[in-house]
């Protein structure tokens, strides 16, 4: 029997989307690498006779774990080894200003400033900005051991020897992790193929978004590589084909769910078998086993599926078409100079490296400046909590403070009942492995899970025990408070800065693939539009997940981000519309007329500029006519009900 809450008892929907946890399978490689890495420092410290040697060196490991996130070697190679260089020099600049009141604080303080703009480049710049304060923040807050040098050295050489194990397989699976990835885009592919053309329109839009991330991902995964090989490697050159052979099933999938017909059970089924074929790197045909095609959606799937059969079977592909296609990308110091001239000049980064620099200024100078027992675990909370990128600064916080009472528990018994010695190691061995086990599922969770650990480490360093315990529990309500007050409330961005500028420029955009999609007269050109069209869901990939994470946080920005969902949903449904009718159209249905294309182009702009002006959206009944049998009728009657849900006023 169901029991219903009494209305002044239901927790609210952000509350339950904040403590939700995610669902992930444990990535049991990483489990092992997170026990040996941390523990093996301290039994070797131990063994030397400097416990606090080893403690450094598993403090070093810690981060390691933290960024071995990747799946290919080559980029653990920089999500792991990068940061390390930058959280060497955060810890040395940390020691240096040690116990000298202003000088640690305006150092500390200019690392944040410098650590929050480079954050904004990218994951790998984020990761090492990240590494960067906290190390800074450790050294500046913890008497380590003399000389200068030694605690850089052994907690850089404690993450490497994290990449290091990491690295023991790669003689074996060079590639394999790029393989996967293709295949298991192709897979996702399947899943929407299965879906397309059904009644099952939310399960349609969730695969959707799951073909884009994983085509995010395989894309950023072989680009990486690709970045070292410029076309050399045969087997990248071949992924690269296999991934842009999968373009045209993906523009057919719409086509083929505007129908309103569901897809033969073979079509998915033979995508299945592709992605064996890529898994496996085999070449040669493939049995696909295809229905005979009877209409215009039909014969698009069809034609897709077999050129992506031929790329998948050759052996040999010519890598000037995949430059052609996708381009190469620009050389590494291109790529640093291009990064730095953007950092310097947005407004962004500048935004996001000044509100870090305050909080922990303010931070800093409680430990620094002010007699009162608090320690480097203020600014370290907010170090973690702040941090946009990582998601919403009101949840993080939240979710950090319920982890870290979480974790104090778990601490208080492993400090209470593990004597120093020789039992930290089998208490690290337990400990370890539950951070990349509980990180996939939020958080809260990895919060919960690297509380013991540090507390675990910062006893050996400093022998406070138990008497850590509720110190850190006030230090980081501290920094959480700090955080909110002033790195969240007092830098409110404005809802149309945040979504509402970004929702915009993709609807404007939207307009752009349309004209380009359907332009009369020009050249056809696949790979620009397959290059915008890739974009654009790109784009609205990162729109919606920006949406996620505003419905995590209270009235009135939570209820705001409900209110605005249902468009973000209607103009992911006008760029599948508009795939849907060029694919149509290439494969026989009559072209749309030029004042078709272009009076949507108009609507679209026309909402794009309401969009970017509005507060609150407000609908408005928009007509748009045209031949009833056009091509282009599924997306004036999308474009309709998004106009239904915004407009300029």
């Amino acid at each position: 029997m169901s029991r219903e809450f009494p209305i002044g008892l239901t927790p609210p929907d952000w509350l339950v989307r904040n403590l939700q946890p995610e669902q992930s399978p444990v990535n049991w490689p990483a489990v092992a690498r997170a026990a040996v890495a941390l523990a093996l420092p301290l039994a070797i410290g131990l063994a030397a006779g400097h416990p606090a040697y080893g403690a450094l060196a598993s403090m070093g490991a810690l981060s390691g774990v933290i960024g071995d996130t990747a799946d290919a070697y080559r980029m653990r190679i920089l999500n792991i080894a990068v940061p390390q260089l930058f959280g060497a020099v955060g810890v040395t600049l940390g020691t240096l200003v040690y116990g000298h009141g202003w000088y640690a604080v305006a150092a500390v303080t200019g690392v944040a400033l410098l650590s929050g703009m480079i954050s904004t480049i990218g994951a790998v710049a984020s990761v090492s900005g990240l590494l960067l304060l906290l190390n800074c923040v450790v050294g500046a807050g913890l008497p380590l051991p003399r000389p200068w040098w030694l605690a850089p050295a052994l907690m850089t050489g404690g993450g490497l020897l994290v990449l290091l194990l990491a690295l023991l397989a790669w003689p074996l699976r060079s590639g394999v992790p790029e393989r996967a990835a293709v295949a298991a885009t192709y897979r996702t592919v399947a899943a929407l193929l299965t879906v397309s053309g059904t009644d099952r329109t939310e399960e349609y839009a969730r695969t959707r978004q799951a073909v884009t991330q994983s085509l995010n991902q395989s894309y950023d995964l072989v680009l990486a590589r690709r970045a070292r090989h410029h076309g050399r490697s045969p087997e990248l050159t071949r992924l690269l084909a296999q991934l842009n052979a999968i373009t045209p099933i993906l523009e057919a999938a719409p086509a083929a769910h505007w129908a309103a017909r569901p897809l033969s059970p073979q079509i998915p089924e033979a995508v299945h078998r592709l992605a064996h074929a890529v898994e496996t790197g085999a070449t040669g045909p493939t049995a696909l086993d295809l229905p005979v095609p009877l209409t215009e959606t039909a014969r698009a799937v069809d034609h897709a599926l077999r050129h992506t059969a031929e790329v998948v079977a050759s052996p040999d592909v010519d890598p000037r078409g995949i430059d052609d296609r996708l381009g190469r990308p620009a050389a590494l110091g291109i790529r640093t100079a291009r990064a730095t001239r953007n950092v310097i000049l947005s407004a962004n980064s500048w935004r996001y490296g000044l509100r870090l620099a305050v909080c922990i200024g303010i931070a800093q100078a409680l430990v620094s400046l002010i007699p009162v027992p608090r320690s480097y675990w203020v600014a370290l909370t907010i170090t973690f909590v702040l941090k946009p990128d990582f998601g919403s600064v009101f949840s993080r916080a939240l979710l950090r403070a319920l982890g870290t009472v979480v974790g104090l528990v778990v601490a208080a018994v492993v400090l209470a009942e593990v004597p120093l010695g020789w039992w930290d190691v089998p208490a690290m061995l337990l400990l370890a492995p539950l951070i990349p086990a509980l990180t996939p599922r939020g958080y809260g969770y990895q919060t919960a899970a690297i509380t013991p650990v540090i507390l675990l480490l910062s006893h050996i360093l400093n022998h406070q025990g138990t008497a850590l315990l509720l110190p850190r529990l006030t230090d980081s309500l501290l920094g959480c408070a700090i955080a909110l007050s002033v790195g969240y409330l007092l830098w409110p961005e404005s809802w149309r800065t945040r979504v509402g500028d970004r929702l915009a420029d993709a609807v404007a955009d939207t307009a752009a693939y349309v004209e380009k999609a359907f332009a009369p007269g020009a050249a056809p050109d696949p790979a620009a539009r397959a290059r915008m069209r890739r974009r654009l869901y790109r784009d609205l990939s990162v729109i919606r997940t920006e949406f996620q994470r505003a419905l995590t946080e209270p009235p009135p920005t939570g209820r705001r981000a409900a209110a605005w969902w249902p468009l973000v949903v209607a103009v992911e449904r006008i760029v599948d519309a508009t795939t849907a009718a060029r694919v149509r159209v290439k494969h026989g249905a009559p072209p749309p007329s030029p004042a078709e294309v272009a009076q949507i182009a108009l609507q679209l702009r026309e909402l794009s500029e309401g969009v970017r002006n509005a507060e609150t959206l407000t609908p408005v009944r928009t007509d748009l006519t045209g031949p009833p049998d056009s091509v282009l009728e599924p997306l004036r009657q999308e474009v309709a009900a998004a106009r239904s849900i915004a407009s300029p006023h």
